[in-house]
């Protein structure tokens, strides 16, 4: 680990460094720097294709690929270029106008342009963009690719485990058994509906000035169809055009993906606990890495420590989106700068998450199922088969099956002979008394495996 890593402020940069490296170059300092210069760019190219602004005419291929260059090439150097024009601008967005400028002015063709850059923009026309730029790419290129291998993982699982018997708990108490690999297909079907509505989040864009009304627009050209010419840029940059806005777009959409991403940690979350909690019962083995210590003081422990990882991460994540979802919406008239820097901790709530994730898929790798101690469970509660056999007496009419499955099993131990004996004593059609005699609590699973199997 380097000096810097070691007196990181923040676990993303220290201890966790290397999980999140594919958020860096999206979320950091430098990214968004990034994506508000493509966007002051793309800008600058629709202005020249407007009808309309005689003053800029269209660029030359050559022109507009080196304009493109700028934003597609842009270096951790340029970033920090920008940052000293800002140490005398004292404003990011217009520091990065400047530098922009800068790069241009020297050129031919280009230099006459240079007040066309950022023209009629207030920063927040650059800033929303860049966001929802950013954040569209974490989703595609991190975030559901991530979840995807998860999901894979625990789909491998459910069908290697489809039909290995496990006794329920419900409310902490045995229930109708189910399969381990029916229990992992539940957590799949969870995380595929969820990562679909993390993909279906629209994110929306504004390019509308001070208040959102085109007042700067309006006065320079009025004969432009502002809205028009407006909506059709932010679709070319994949964004949903947001037509009513205050100075800032209003956020609700970021707040729909913080929503999502916040389900998917939940869901997570839930498996963790249980998964967490099948180790403590025997359920699930872990497998040991030489080396590895599991307690400073006790030798003999293999502690679950990957899941204990991924739930703390999942609720940091989520307490922080769970703030932006609740305060980006908001702001006092038309505009405050609240939501400026916090806008600015995305990155650190989509990190926990990637650490979350990848902390539960290495716990995942790390267990083997416990036959044995799954069937010593099931073979200990057979008064699990209650259920089925007051069920088959229900159908054929037997008197009080309820009343009398619960006297015989509530509160009482009962085992294979009391409950095989009540089920030979009951007045039912012969198959139907023989399938229940021949039944086993790991046999009672109904269509379990098949479940499991078709996630």
């Amino acid at each position: 680990m380097s000096d810097a890593q070691l007196l990181a402020l923040s676990p993303l940069d220290g201890r966790y460094a290397g999980k999140v490296d594919a958020l860096r170059p999206i979320f950091s300092e430098y990214g968004l720097i990034k994506a508000r210069v493509k966007v002051e760019i793309e800008w600058l190219l629709a202005l020249a294709e407007a009808p309309g602004i005689v003053e800029l005419p269209p660029f030359s291929g050559p022109a507009a690929a080196r304009l493109r260059e700028l934003s597609s090439g842009f270096s951790v150097s340029d970033a920090e270029r920008v940052k000293t024009i800002e140490q005398t601008t004292n404003h990011d967005v217009k520091a990065v106008e400047y530098f922009i400028k800068e790069r241009l002015q020297g050129d031919v063709e280009l230099g006459p342009a240079l007040e066309f850059v950022h023209f009629a923009c207030t920063s927040e026309d650059i800033n929303n963009l860049s966001y929802a730029l950013m954040l569209d790419e974490a989703r595609q290129e991190v975030l559901l690719p991530k979840l995807d291998e998860l999901i894979q993982a625990l789909r491998r699982m459910a069908h290697e485990h489809a039909a290995s018997p496990m006794l329920s708990r419900t409310h902490g108490q045995t229930a109708s058994p189910t399969t381990v690999g029916k229990e992992l297909a539940n957590v799949v079907a969870r995380l595929q509906r969820q990562g679909e509505q993390l993909a279906a989040v629209s994110l929306t864009g504004k390019i509308n000035g001070a208040v959102g009304n085109y007042n700067a627009h309006v006065a320079s050209y009025p004969d432009v169809d502002w809205p028009a010419f407006a909506r059709h840029f932010v679709g070319s940059l994949g964004l949903e055009f947001a037509a009513y806005t205050t100075q800032i777009e209003p956020h609700d959409c970021i707040a729909e993906l913080c929503d999502a991403q916040k389900r998917i940690d939940t869901i997570a979350t839930d498996l963790c606990r249980d998964i967490w909690g099948y180790v403590s019962l025997g359920y699930f083995k872990q497998a040991v890495k030489a080396g590895e210590v599991g307690s400073s003081t006790m030798p003999h422990k293999v502690n679950p420590i990957d899941f204990e990882n991924a739930e703390g991460n999942f609720g940091i994540a989520n307490a922080l989106l769970e703030h932006f979802a609740a305060k980006l919406p908001i702001s006092r008239w038309q505009r405050d700068l609240t939501d400026s820097t916090v806008l600015r901790a995305l990155g650190t709530a989509f990190g926990h998450a990637l650490v979350g994730i990848d902390a539960l898929l290495r716990g995942l790798g790390k267990l083997s199922v416990n036959p044995e101690r799954l069937a010593a469970d099931l073979d200990a509660s057979w008064e699990v088969l209650a259920e089925a056999v007051q069920t088959v007496m229900r159908r054929h009419g037997l008197p009080n099956p309820y009343e009398q499955l619960k006297a015989l099993t509530r509160g009482q131990g009962i085992n294979e002979k009391s409950m095989r004996e009540f089920i030979a004593s009951l007045e039912l059609p012969a198959d139907a008394r023989q399938r229940l005699l021949e039944m086993t609590p790991g046999s009672y699973i109904g269509l379990a495996a098949s479940l499991a199997r078709d996630i």
